[in-house]
């Protein structure tokens, strides 16, 4: 039961795990802000809406960071 668990829990959120991952696995800050996001997300009456600009605001910082800022 725990494998298949393991597995569904990859299968869903490996995006994150990676992210976490790259930002440095022990690195509190990004952690609070991930948890955060996911706070927000669950707890306002408009989720799917909140999760949307949130995943716009962290592709817009992605590009300014690619682009070498502004």
């Amino acid at each position: 039961m725990g494998v298949e668990h393991g597995i569904i829990c990859v299968g869903c959120c490996w995006a994150l795990m990676l992210l976490l991952f790259v930002g440095g696995v022990m690195n509190l800050l990004l952690v609070a802000v991930v948890a955060g996001f996911i706070l927000v997300e669950k707890l306002l009456p408009r989720g799917r809406l909140t999760s949307r600009f949130s995943g716009a605001a962290l592709i817009i910082a992605g590009a300014v960071t690619v682009l070498g800022g502004i």
